[in-house]
């Protein structure tokens, strides 16, 4: 794990905000923080987060409009869907996110999979960068990357 991670925490309700940034914090991770996806953009414009703790109900520009952005201009950055309503995870486009989690009071799972998604990114970065050729195996292999079919 990364100590100094930037995790960018895209959350409406202002007290999950800070309790999440609080608890991250105490985990080594840097906390930045966003109230809603069209403010999320705009950080992710001029900072780079390691991981991204995404809502999805929030006003202005929702979870889902959101991730469909960032997946489209940010392919690597790991994304967490942390909901409090467990039905969007029957979405399609919930899919693309690297993870989801319904929300609870016991952050518990949350640290663990943060942790995790930034220890395989962190293997990911480490090893040899593949060929056009091995990333075409890899695919038609194990199906589709985060982000769809194409190079």
């Amino acid at each position: 794990m990364d100590p100094s991670a930037k995790i960018l925490i895209v959350e409406d309700d202002e007290s999950q905000r800070f309790l999440y940034s609080e608890e991250l914090r105490e985990e080594g991770y840097d906390p930045i923080l966003a109230k809603n996806g069209k403010e999320a953009m705009k950080v992710l414009r001029t900072s780079k987060p390691d991981l991204i703790v995404l809502d999805i109900v929030m006003p202005v520009m929702d979870g889902m409009e959101a991730l469909g952005r960032i997946v489209g201009q940010y392919k690597n950055i790991p994304i967490v869907l942390y909901s409090s309503y467990p039905h969007y995870k029957a979405d399609f486009m919930s899919w693309a996110a690297d993870a989801y989690l319904t929300k609870s009071s016991d952050l518990t799972e949350l640290k663990r999979v943060i942790k995790n998604l930034l220890d395989e990114q962190h293997k990911r970065k480490d090893e040899v960068s593949p060929t056009r050729e091995t990333q075409v195996a890899h695919k038609k292999c194990d199906g589709p990357l985060k982000g769809g079919y194409g190079l």
